[in-house]
């Protein structure tokens, strides 16, 4: 692409942006709003929940009863509380499995992401399954596909492509897999509904599958709920919210690993506010104005989805200089203008205090930093998956001393990313906890 007013030759399917966007992300999310679309490749979406979800459905009546319905029902501010114990309490058996293996290597990234979908599974279906070590591996592949490369999002006209990639048939055959297993699981709430104990979960909060067989049952939708609309909706809460968080939280530990004055920073911020508590709620940590700066941090370098989804412009635009034809599908990576020296001072550099005193923040009005996107489209889960992140972190930080295992330097530890729809690490990342407690 030229950096003219137009292109010689017939415009790409395809535009990545990064500081190109930074500068006129409010012309495409403001001003040219209703000019974008989210596009994905067809055979992708057919295969999986058929535009019923958020993320996969195109503007319109529909998603904005369903994204009204996540907001304000599913994941409002008030629900996010609500399931606040949960969040503690699998916390609390996070720290002490690591209190049993103290002075050996730790798989952390298997434990957080564990932690994080047990918090999730508890918070949708009210109570722990045992379904749950079959469901999560199959939507942990169904990311990992969708994620990857496929030829036909090169070609997306050409529809025979599809069937020879093989994408097709193995998301077809994974959403088969977990459409009946979440199922059985709803079916199982619908007979449950009428008692309070099959509406409310092991702590007495009310689950999000009963929230939406609760709205299904009352009626008087434009658009009606079926158990199709349920199982979608669950299924995008699992997808976007457990992996994106457990890799956030992994990331921040790998990076206060290799820079000891920010982990010693934040711990000390962390014990002289809780004074020897022997059990952190989330209610302590409001005021660890620190912790808050790590994981804004961390979130620049370390999106939760480092490409956003895709959109498709529905009129031709013209934003700094280049001419957008319509119908060119335009990605936005949030990766790389996160690491972009134009807008960030030793970009590459892990200094959380960057944000102190600073405006900058991840709501979406500041088009640098946008690791939950912006506009109508920002991610409606942020306030749940962050909840997911910062509780976590900070017990962790303040129960145990972490250090790598005997051999490796800090500024060794590998920090590649893989490629796909979220950026983890590409190898495990395994760390000694030393007791903070004697």
């Amino acid at each position: 692409m030229e950096a003219t007013s137009h292109w010689k030759h017939p415009p790409p399917s395809w535009l990545t942006t990064t500081s190109f966007f930074e500068k006129s992300g409010k012309e495409i999310w403001t001003p040219h709003a209703s000019a974008t679309r989210r596009k994905f490749n067809d055979c992708h979406i057919s295969a999986t929940t058929g535009q019923r979800d958020i993320a996969f459905c195109p503007y319109g009546d529909y998603w904005r009863q369903m994204r009204k319905i996540c907001i304000l029902e599913l994941l409002s501010a008030k629900n996010v509380r609500s399931f606040r114990s949960i969040r503690e309490d699998e916390v609390f058996h996070l720290i002490e499995s690591i209190k049993s293996s103290l002075g050996l290597p730790i798989n952390l990234t298997k434990k957080i992401f564990s932690l994080t979908n047990d918090i999730t599974f508890r918070a949708a279906f009210g109570k722990r399954y045992e379904d749950k070590d079959e469901l999560i591996p199959l939507i942990k592949e169904s990311i990992e596909l969708l994620g990857g490369f496929d030829v036909c999002d090169l070609f997306p006209s050409i529809k025979g492509l599809q069937f020879l990639s093989g994408m097709r048939s193995k998301l077809v055959r994974l959403h088969r897999k977990m459409d009946q297993i979440l199922e059985n699981i709803i079916n199982e709430h619908e007979e449950n509904l009428g008692s309070s104990k099959g509406r409310y979960g092991e702590v007495g909060e009310e689950n999000l599958v009963n929230v939406l067989l609760r709205l299904k049952q009352r009626g008087g939708l434009q658009f009606p709920i079926t158990n199709n609309n349920i199982k979608a909706i669950i299924q995008e809460i699992f997808s976007a919210g457990t992996e994106t968080s457990s890799s956030t939280v992994e990331w921040a530990m790998s990076e206060m690993v290799r820079n000891q004055r920010v982990m010693e920073k934040t711990q000390d911020e962390l014990r002289q506010a809780l004074r020897g508590s022997k059990r952190i709620c989330e209610t302590d940590l409001q005021e660890l104005r620190y912790l808050k700066l790590v994981i804004k941090e961390t979130l620049r370098l370390h999106p939760p989805a480092p490409l956003l989804l895709p959109r498709e412009c529905r009129e031709q635009a013209e934003i700094d200089g280049y001419l957008i034809p319509i119908k060119t599908k335009v990605i936005v990576n949030a990766w790389a203008m996160g690491r972009d020296p134009e807008y960030w001072d030793d970009a590459e550099k892990f200094s959380p205090e960057r944000f102190d005193n600073s405006p900058v923040d991840f709501i979406g009005n500041d088009f640098q930093y946008i690791p939950f996107g912006a506009g109508r489209r920002i991610c409606p889960g942020m306030s749940f998956g962050l909840a997911n992140v910062e509780l976590p972190l900070a017990q962790l930080l303040y129960h145990f001393n972490w250090k790598l295992p005997s051999g490796t330097k800090p500024e060794d530890l590998d920090m590649t990313e893989t490629f796909g729809a979220t950026a983890r690490r590409i190898s495990n990342l395994h760390l000694i906890a030393t007791p903070y407690f004697t």
